[in-house]
C-alpha cells in the first residue's frame, strides 16, 4: 500500500511517497518556486536525485507533473497503486485535536482561520485542491501542525491578557512543531517499551520548540499564539518583552508589522551575530574566535536550557531529554553545551556518544539522572501512518 504524503508551502509542494507494508521511503522531492519565474523540481529515488527546470503556474501543474513523473520513471506502475494522500496541515485552531479526513468543512475551515497562519493555510489548501484534481476519488487526510498541543490545560494555553481577547478573537498559546513532537513521543514510547514516559522533546532546526510530554500528551510547549515566541532561534527572537515593539516603532519609523517582520527575520543568532543564521556556521565563527558568534552560541544554548529546566520542574522530573530536527539531530556541540548547562540536575552526555549526526542514539552516562537521546524526526512518516489509519477503518 502506498501513499504520499504533502507539505504545501506558498510557492513549493514536498512530498514523500512510502511503501505503508514495510514503511519504505520510495521517492521524495521538492518543486519550487511554483507561480514563479525559473521554477524547478528535484525528485529523489533508489539512489538517483533528479532535478529540472519546468514551468508551473500553480500547485496543479506541480502535481500533475509530480504524478506523470512518478510514473515516467517507473517509481509507480499507474496511479492506481497510490492508495491515499495525506496532507501536512498547520492550523486547525481549537478545533482540531487529532487528524481528520479532508472535507469541504475543513477546507472551509482552513481558510477561515488564515488569520492565525496567513502563509501557510491558504497554501496548505492550495495544495489539497490541487490533489483532489488529480485525485478526486482517493482518501486524503490532514494532520495539523497545531493537533497535538490541544492536551494543554487552560493553566498553560491561557495568557494573562484580558479574557475577551481570548473569547473574542483566539488569543491564546497554540503551539507548533506537534507532528514532529508526536513522532517522537510514539518512538520512543515504542523503542522503550513504555507509555508512561515524561519526555523534554527539543525540535531544533532553524525554527525551534521545546515540548513537556508526559504519557505522550502535550502538557506545555514553548511557541505560542505563532512560532515567534519561546526559544531563540535562526532568525526568530523567542519571547522579548512586547513594549519593544511600539518602542522601535516609534525610534525606527516602522510600523508593527514591520518590527514583527524583524524579529521574524533579521533577529535570533542572525540579530546577535550579525552574521549568521545557521548554528554550522555559528560554531565556525566561534571557534575562529568571532566573539559575537560566542555570545549568539552561548546565549542560544541558555534559552534551550531555560526551558528544559522549566519543563523538568513542570513534569516534576523527567525520563528522557531529546533532540530532534537539524540542530538538535545534528549539531554535538549544542548538545554538550546545553546539557552542561543542566549538569545541577544530575544531567550527564558521554562525548564520544554524542560524536552523532542524524542516527538514533543514546548519549548520555550511565549515571545521568535523565537519560539523554538523539531521535531523527519523520513528520512525513507520521503523515503517511495517520492516513494509512483512516484506509483501514
Amino acid at each position: 500500500m502506498k501513499i504520499i504524503s504533502i507539505n504545501a508551502g506558498s510557492s513549493s509542494l514536498k512530498f514523500s511517497l512510502f511503501e505503508m507494508d514495510n514503511e519504505q521511503l520510495i521517492a521524495s522531492g521538492l518543486f519550487q518556486r511554483i507561480g514563479m519565474n525559473n521554477s524547478n523540481y528535484i525528485i529523489k529515488f533508489n539512489g538517483q536525485k533528479i532535478s529540472q527546470e519546468v514551468e508551473m503556474n500553480d500547485h496543479t501543474d506541480a502535481f500533475n507533473i509530480l504524478i506523470d513523473k512518478l510514473v515516467s520513471l517507473n517509481i509507480i506502475n499507474s496511479l492506481d497503486e497510490i492508495d491515499g494522500i495525506g496532507h501536512r496541515l498547520v492550523h486547525g485552531k481549537d478545533k482540531y485535536s487529532s487528524s481528520v479526513i479532508i472535507t469541504d468543512e475543513v477546507i472551509e475551515d482552513l481558510l477561515n482561520f488564515t488569520d492565525y497562519a496567513p502563509l501557510h493555510n491558504p497554501a496548505n489548501v492550495l495544495g489539497i485542491k490541487a490533489c483532489q484534481e488529480v485525485f478526486p476519488n482517493k482518501i486524503m487526510v490532514g494532520v495539523f501542525d497545531t493537533a497535538f498541543h490541544q492536551s494543554m490545560s487552560e493553566i498553560n494555553y491561557l495568557y494573562a491578557i484580558p479574557n475577551e481577547w481570548y473569547e473574542n478573537y483566539g488569543v491564546r498559546k497554540y503551539g507548533f512543531h506537534g507532528t514532529s513532537h508526536r513522532y517522537i513521543a510514539d518512538f520512543l514510547s515504542n523503542k522503550l517499551e513504555r507509555d508512561d514516559l515524561k519526555i523534554i522533546n527539543c525540535h531544533i532546526g532553524n525554527g525551534g520548540s521545546i515540548c513537556a510530554i508526559k504519557n505522550g500528551k502535550c502538557i506545555n510547549t514553548t511557541m505560542g499564539f505563532t512560532p515567534l515566541s519561546g526559544i531563540m532561534m535562526g532568525t526568530r527572537s523567542g519571547d522579548v518583552d512586547p513594549s519593544i515593539i511600539p518602542y522601535v516603532m516609534e525610534k525606527e519609523g516602522m510600523n508593527a508589522s514591520e518590527v514583527i517582520d524583524n524579529l521574524n527575520k533579521v533577529s535570533g543568532l542572525l540579530g546577535v551575530s550579525e552574521k549568521y543564521s545557521d548554528m554550522r556556521d555559528i560554531i565556525d565563527g566561534m571557534n575562529n574566535g568571532d566573539s559575537k558568534c560566542r555570545l549568539a552560541f552561548e546565549k542560544y544554548c541558555r534559552s534551550v536550557t531555560n526551558f528544559i529546566a522549566s519543563y523538568y520542574v513542570e513534569l516534576e522530573g523527567a525520563d528522557i531529554i531529546s533532540f530532534t530536527a537539524g540542530v538538535g539531530e545534528n549539531s554535538s556541540p549544542f548538545r554538550k553545551k546545553v546539557c552542561e548547562n543542566l549538569a545541577c540536575l544530575g544531567i550527564k552526555i558521554d562525548e564520544e556518544k554524542n560524536n552523532v549526526m542524524g542516527d538514533f542514539a543514546k548519549i548520555s552516562t550511565d549515571d545521568s539522572k535523565v537519560e539523554v537521546y538523539v531521535v531523527p524526526t519523520n513528520e512525513e512518516l507520521l503523515i503517511a501512518r495517520d492516513t494509512l489509519k483512516f484506509i483501514n477503518k
